[in-house]
């Protein structure tokens, strides 16, 4: 797969998050188990930790508000980063349509529940963990998904499943998952970096290895 060009990764991030996800990913790129760079880290907030742990790890980052012109800001920032695929990590709000159609098929979440079941608007964090044990699943996991201009609805790439045990709390279920979601994130990321996907409608196909 030497014939693929390292990816040039920017990580959309939240205002709360810690940028746990965001760097895990960082560190399998440094660590070269990742063909790719975190080549930017945007956010809306100066202030928000994961923007803070990005710079204290050297990684550049871009501070984007929201407002009038968000989606020309965002392109312009991406284009100058010469970032050819986004991550998101934390990032709650709807990706502005020019940008998911220019990095279509390129975008990436993932999200801490087993979609189509406890996505959607308002289902995140603690949020999601909650409604699976309130549900009462006896599985859950994590998803990797590409990104459409919907809330969690985009093409599943991945999944990673977990048992949920009798006395789980939404902190224990979290913290049995958060390190699936990094595993999740590395290998969807590694399969885009070796060229080995395809979507057709709904269904992503990801080719065996050469």
């Amino acid at each position: 797969m030497s014939e693929h060009k390292p990816l040039r990764i920017a990580v959309f991030v939240g205002t709360k998050g810690r940028g746990s996800n965001l760097m895990a990913v960082h560190a399998a790129a440094q660590e070269d188990r990742l063909s790719a760079t975190v080549c930017l880290v945007v956010g809306t907030k100066a202030d928000a930790p994961a923007l803070l742990r990005a710079q204290e790890a050297g990684i550049p980052v871009a501070v984007i508000a929201l407002g009038e012109g968000y989606d020309v800001r965002l392109l312009a920032a991406l284009d100058a980063a010469r970032a050819d695929t986004i991550a998101l990590a934390g990032y709650l709000r709807k990706l502005p349509e020019p940008v998911v159609e220019r990095f279509r098929w390129r975008i990436v979440n993932v999200h801490p529940a087993l979609l189509p079941s406890f996505g959607g608007k308002g289902m995140y964090g603690h949020h999601v963990h909650e409604a699976v044990l309130a549900y009462g699943c006896k599985v859950s996991g994590c998803t990797v998904h590409f990104v459409d201009t919907e809330y969690d609805t985009g093409p599943i790439l991945l999944q990673r499943t977990v048992l949920v045990l009798d006395d789980d709390t939404p902190e224990t279920l979290a913290a049995r998952i958060l390190p699936e979601e990094h595993a999740a994130y590395i290998e969807a990321l590694r399969y885009l970096a070796e060229g080995r996907v395809s979507v057709k409608g709904r269904r992503v196909r990801v080719a065996k290895r050469d």
